[in-house]
Formats: structure tokens, sequence, C-alpha cells
């Protein structure tokens, strides 16, 4: 088993406070109307939509808001052109960040960007700049107390995963990207509820943050990132030095 990572339990944290404020509906009826557009409004032949469907339902998105949303999609007749952008670089610390975007405008979503990166003393860099420092995988996150670790690691042996992340709270089933809709089909089919499943970009070495200060600045680089509502998704290698965690808990 891969070994507990505290960044990925702020980030779990996050979400949660995220759907609260309503944000991240934004974001995933942007997914959803994408990927219907892309694939087709059938979530059963279109893997990408029938993830992002199942996220949306997840955070208690009503079903008529994200059958519009697939509608809009399919009909692409609303005049919105959505792009796919991907922005890397180096944040507070030289963390490596690589940032997934869907936007409308490409010029007002690269110089909001980059004012973040220059706000918080970071590096907008070029392509594939960090890009390489992450592997990209398939995740599906079980809380704890739906299942033992035994059991969980039994399954995903057999299911076709290729290991398992201590979250604290929860555990992440990480698999190849391609054996991801198998393993998600298989823990369903054992009966093993999660909470999350979506494909992600996992750092293959972390950067701890020792400092306090330096821990709030990478934060709040991140936060500012999440705060756009062009971004769909922020990856980093980052961790946090458990006393510095212990501080910012309390």
């Amino acid at each position: 088993m891969s070994g507990h990572s505290k960044w990925s339990s702020i980030k779990h944290k996050k979400a949660a406070t995220d759907a609260k404020r309503g944000k991240i509906f934004t974001k995933l009826i942007r997914e959803v109307t994408v990927a219907a557009k892309a694939g087709g409004g059938d979530p059963e032949a279109n893997p990408r939509l029938r993830l992002a469907v199942d996220k949306a339902r997840a955070q208690n998105m009503p079903n008529d808001t994200i059958q519009r949303a697939i509608k809009k999609g399919v009909g692409g007749n609303d005049g919105v052109e959505y792009e796919e952008v991907i922005y890397e670089g180096y944040g507070p610390s030289q963390i490596a960040v690589v940032i997934e975007a869907l936007t409308d405008n490409r010029n007002r979503t690269a110089a909001a960007i980059r004012h973040t990166f220059t706000k918080f003393n970071g590096n907008l860099g070029a392509t594939n700049s960090v890009q390489y420092m992450f592997d990209r995988k398939g995740t599906v996150t079980v809380p704890k107390e739906k299942v033992d670790e035994e059991t969980l690691t039994e399954h995903i042996l057999e299911g076709g995963a290729e290991d398992l992340e201590d979250q604290g709270d929860a555990f992440m089933v990480i698999c190849p990207m391609e054996n991801f809709e198998e393993v998600k089909a298989y823990l369903d089919q054992k009966g093993i509820d999660s909470e999350s499943a979506e494909l992600q970009r996992l750092p293959q070495t972390r950067v701890t943050v020792s400092e306090k200060e330096e821990a709030e600045k990478v934060l709040g680089f991140l936060d500012a990132l999440e705060e756009d509502d062009d971004v769909q998704k922020v990856f980093s290698n980052f961790d946090i030095d458990e006393d510095v965690m212990a501080e910012l808990a309390g």
C-alpha cells in the first residue's frame, strides 16, 4: 500500500466545502456538456459522460439539471464552444502543478492563470514542463467504514487495480487508466460503495512543505486556481509535514 497522502486528505475535505458553496456545480455541468458533445448523449455508450454524470449525482445535482446539460451538449447550438486546455508550472515552494481547464475563451483563461501564478511568485511553464512528473491513473475513493483494508486489497487485485493508498478516513484505489471502468464496475458488483471515482494525474514523487507560512501560501495558491470557473482540476506534487498539518488544523 502507498503511504498516506495528507494533501489527498485536504483535497478530499475541500471537495465537500466546494460542494456546499455550489461552485462545483458550474464545473460539473460544463464537463457533462462537453462529454455529451464529444461522445454522444448516452452515458452507457460514452464512458466520459458516464463518469461526469456519476460525479454530478455524487454531488446531489438534480437529474433535470444533468439532462439539460446533456441536451445542451448534444444539441451544440448555443453558440458556446468549450476547449480543453492544460496549463502547468511551478508554484510556491517549487511545487509542480498541472491544471486542466475547459474554456470558451483561451485568452481570458490563460491571463487569469498567469495572474495567479505571478501573484504567488510561481512560474507558468511550457507544455510538458512538469506533466512528465505525473502519471495518468484511474482512482476510486472508498470510505474506511465501508470495507476493511484486507477485503478491499483482495478485491482490487482481482478487479485489475494496482495499488491502494491510505488517505486517513478513506482508501484510494489506483488503477491503470485503461482498467478504470472495469475496476469501478467490479467494486460495484462486490457491493463496495465508493465515494468518488475519477481520472487523475498522480505525482511520481512528492515535495514536502515543512514550514507553516509556506504551506499557507501553497494552499492559498491552489485555492485561487480552483476558484476560476474555467479550471476543472488542479493536480500537484506537494505534501505537508505532519506537525505543520496539525498547526493548520488547529
